[in-house]
């Protein structure tokens, strides 16, 4: 059968040494820093009891690749926010079922770093009336990622910090340890909602600090040893 239209180029992140990573989907992990969901208004998930993950998706063409450049400011919106993220790309699909967090890591070929950029007023909108709030989240260019580093050569992400900083200030910091769910964790609580597949993309969640970026703000995001992404707010 012929296309009508031309075939849309996949969106795809460089990984470093070589290759590219085709993106399939992105997942996001919503108040998985305590310090995040309290500054947002909302109650962290208690550590013996945390309940489940609030999870919400981006569209794959949504990313914004390399390690710098420009990221232009979305319309309809004059409160636009920062979220620093850590990036989780799957390299295998998962098997059919729940993935056991012993076995979840195994999925994991590299991660990244990136912003989850939020149309901060447009949210506040939708979550006043009880609506949906994806024109806050899946807009063009709102999620800027770095280069992939394979799994293999980051090892244990342990305590790394994540860092970004806006016109040389430090405005978001913690370490990767303040997760409420970790990496493994989170791949089992979306095996319970979605097929996982190769080319996946898990944004991990914020810490506090999320504030507004203006046009000419320059950026910094960054995580210890996995990478960095820079860029002008344009």
């Amino acid at each position: 059968m012929t296309d009508l239209i031309p075939t849309p180029v996949q969106p795809r992140l460089a990984v470093r040494g070589g290759g590219t990573f085709p993106v399939r989907r992105i997942y996001c992990v919503g108040r998985n820093f305590a310090d995040h969901a309290r500054e947002m208004g909302a109650t962290p998930a208690d550590a013996a009891a945390r309940g489940r993950p609030m999870f919400f998706t981006k569209p794959a063409d949504a990313i914004m690749p390399g390690n710098d450049g420009p990221v232009p400011y979305p319309s309809a919106t004059t409160n636009l926010h920062h979220e620093v993220e850590l990036v989780v790309a799957l390299g295998k699909d998962a098997a059919p079922g729940v993935v056991p967090v012993a076995q979840a890591q195994d999925l994991v070929l590299a991660y990244g770093v990136g912003l989850d950029l939020t149309r901060r007023d447009l949210q506040a909108e939708a979550k006043a009336k009880g609506a949906p709030w994806d024109i806050a989240k899946g807009f063009d260019h709102s999620a800027p990622i770095s280069e992939l580093v394979l799994a293999s050569a980051v090892g244990e992400l342990g305590s790394r910090h994540i860092r970004l900083e806006v016109n040389g200030q430090l405005r978001q910091h913690s370490q990767l340890d303040n997760m409420i769910w970790n990496v493994a964790e989170i791949i089992h609580e979306l095996s319970q909602l979605f097929a996982l597949k190769a080319g996946d993309l898990i944004m991990m969640g914020t810490p506090a600090g999320v504030a507004a970026l203006q046009p000419g703000d320059v950026f910094r995001a960054s995580i210890d040893g996995i990478g960095q992404r820079c860029g002008q707010i344009v």
